[in-house]
């Protein structure tokens, strides 16, 4: 007997699924014992704050384990108006934010109600890899415009040149996975008022916007003075260490924000109290935990660089935010699948190969900084022997 199953099904077993065949197979070498170092996932290495734990297991024992609102909880929606007021300038209200189960739940609850199969949405590359997945589900398709090498800089130009008629988005993520770049400040202002003289919706993936290094992030809600098209995600999985919680959130104009609730309603049905009571004190109370975790990612970056220059036959971006290094393997090999194929086999490193965010970093990989220093060091002698041997 053969059963049918959705066409959605064969949508996300798309070839580019197998860019994950290396970090699988190294999950599975280590299990068995073998010593594999994983740079391949953004998964913090930090635990959550303590502070944040106690106080939701005090949640937990006071009964917070029960439905909460389709929209969310008021304390956290406040919390997280607070945040957004504090770093806009403007005064946002809780009325304006709906909670959902992690960034990317936020992200397929948002085009799942802003586009229809067919739809077309311009995304520039390389991009976060799982947004294939959110488009896949949806049927909608992927316009990619390249970011521009050296320094992964996007035109606005390139972004309006690639609109139809069936465009209906551009989303971009700024600070950027997996290159760590920042958008500027007057980019993004272009960025959504073309987009609405177009009446497109111009997102803004913004996980990263508390890991920066070199200047602060400058939010999409800041610099845009008309907030009509503009829509902004974030979350607190990277930025809190809470990447297992899955609690994110999405601002947006009321009338967007009534279809989300109402989305979330039927696909999610809320997001469990006590996460949200401790994301909410996580808020409230996070300053001196979330920089010096920044700070300890600031120094991974440094070293990775330092070790970096000093392997002439690799080339990489210097990123200016996040938890990642893009690496060019091109004078070792132009397929990024074998250069992350070669760490594993010979290095013992996972990776992601770079094909996976786009074929402008086809001969990259990412490797990710959730690793101490003293692992880093253990990592780039291993990186710089494959680079000499193969070169």
């Amino acid at each position: 007997m053969s059963l049918p199953y959705s066409t959605m099904t064969q949508r996300l077993a798309s070839p580019e699924s197998d860019v994950w065949q290396v970090h699988e197979e190294a999950m599975a070498r280590r299990s068995r014992g073998e010593d594999v170092t994983i740079l391949s996932l953004g998964d913090p290495d930090f635990a959550t704050p303590d502070f944040i734990a106690q106080h939701t297991v005090s949640c937990i024992r006071q009964g917070r384990t029960h439905y909460s609102p389709p929209a969310g909880e008021d304390a956290l929606r406040q919390a997280i108006a607070e945040l957004e007021s504090n770093l806009s300038g403007r005064r946002f209200e809780p009325e304006q934010f709906v909670i959902l189960p992690g960034a990317t739940a936020a992200l397929y609850a948002l085009f799942a109600c802003l586009l229809d199969p067919g739809d077309e949405v311009i995304v520039p590359e390389p991009m976060y890899i799982g947004y294939r997945g959110v488009f896949a589900a949806i049927g909608a398709e992927l316009k990619l415009v390249p970011l521009k090498l050296p320094d992964f800089e996007l035109s606005t130009a390139d972004v309006f040149a690639a609109v139809t008629d069936k465009t209906r988005a551009v989303l971009v993520n700024t600070p950027g996975n997996p290159c760590g770049n920042i958008l500027p400040p007057e980019l993004l202002r272009e960025l959504a008022a073309g987009c609405r003289q177009r009446d497109l919706w111009f997102v803004c993936d913004e996980v990263y916007s508390l890991i920066t290094f070199d200047a602060p992030h400058v939010s999409a809600l800041r610099v845009t003075d008309d907030l009509s098209n503009v829509v902004v995600v974030d979350g607190l999985s990277k930025s809190h260490a809470m990447s297992g919680w899955r609690v994110g959130w999405i601002v947006a104009p009321p009338e967007l924000v009534n279809e989300l609730v109402r989305f979330s309603s039927a696909a999610f049905f809320g997001v469990c109290q006590f996460v949200q009571d401790g994301a909410a004190h996580a808020l409230a109370n996070d300053a001196p935990d979330v920089e010096q975790m920044r700070i300890e990612y600031g120094k991974r970056r440094d070293y990775a660089v330092k070790r970096l220059e000093a392997i002439p036959e690799l080339g990489f971006f210097r990123p200016a935010a996040g938890m990642f290094i893009m690496v060019d393997g091109s004078q070792v090999t132009n397929d990024g699948v074998d250069f992350a194929r070669r760490l594993l086999d010979e290095a013992a490193i996972s990776t992601i190969p770079g094909r996976g965010f786009g074929p402008t970093s086809a001969s990259f990989i990412r490797m990710s900084l959730t690793q101490p220093l003293d692992v880093l060091e253990t990592v780039f002698d291993r990186l710089a022997k494959l680079a000499r041997s193969a070169s």
